[in-house]
């Protein structure tokens, strides 16, 4: 049981490797979750306006984790910012669990979408900020977290090729680039989405100071990508 002292403790970056070995199940797709923690915490500490108090509030930044078939940094970093008790972390993987390997957003509190087959999670958060847009609601920002592998599928070309023509400027995606991408994309990922007119940074996915200034530089009139570079998979 969680008790008040754990409800009520503030966790830190440092703290993200002790939660993660809670979760001791079948742990598949290491790689893809360790890629995504560095990424994971810049945006929920000091980027998204999100609120756990308030998950349904129409005002929020929606995130929107495409990266969902390594999920363990994404629940130790939701557990860490109060979406859901630390308690449930060492029983991922269960079949009695709420945390699953891919998340289900009916379960998992803070999740947007259930994710973890490659190619939804782009084109569902174009959709998603079409959907702002057509109800005035300016402020949410909408954010995405895809591989570079996820690049293979062709809903992610069609999806980079709508929004930067339609003017998605509060639409952001993170590319984790592990280089695990099975087809190379001649000069580079961000070439690819500098091509349909998106604003593109590349940086280094592990730099909190790089990552942070890359998701909040400005782009008017532009959806924005940010290519997180990190080392490369190798299992």
């Amino acid at each position: 049981m969680t008790t008040i002292e754990e409800r009520e403790r503030v966790y830190a970056y440092s703290d993200l490797p002790g939660l993660m070995s809670m979760m001791t199940g079948d742990e598949k797709h290491g790689p893809a979750a360790t890629s995504t923690l560095d990424v994971l915490w810049v945006l929920y500490d000091r980027v998204l306006r999100v609120d756990p108090e308030r998950p349904d509030d129409p005002g929020r930044d929606r995130f929107l984790l495409s990266k969902g078939h390594g999920p363990m940094a994404y629940y130790a970093v939701l557990a860490a910012k109060g979406f859901l008790p630390v308690d449930w972390l060492p029983g991922f993987g269960r079949y009695d669990s709420p945390l699953g390997h891919h998340p289900d957003r009916t379960l998992v509190p803070g999740a947007e979408i259930g994710s973890g087959s490659l190619g939804h999670g782009l084109p569902i958060a174009v959709g998603t900020a079409l959907g702002l847009r057509a109800q005035g609601l300016a402020e949410p920002q909408v954010w995405a977290l895809i591989g570079d592998a996820e690049l293979d599928e062709g809903s992610n070309h069609e999806a980079i090729a709508f929004a930067g023509p339609a003017g998605l400027e509060r639409l952001h995606t993170v590319v984790v680039d592990n280089a695990s991408a099975s087809h190379a994309l001649p000069g580079g990922i961000a070439a690819r989405f500098e091509a349909a007119g998106w604003s593109a940074v590349t940086v280094d996915g592990r730099d909190h100071e790089a990552l942070y200034a890359a998701f909040t530089a400005p782009h008017p009139g532009r959806p924005h990508v940010v290519v997180a570079r990190v080392e490369p998979k190798t299992a």
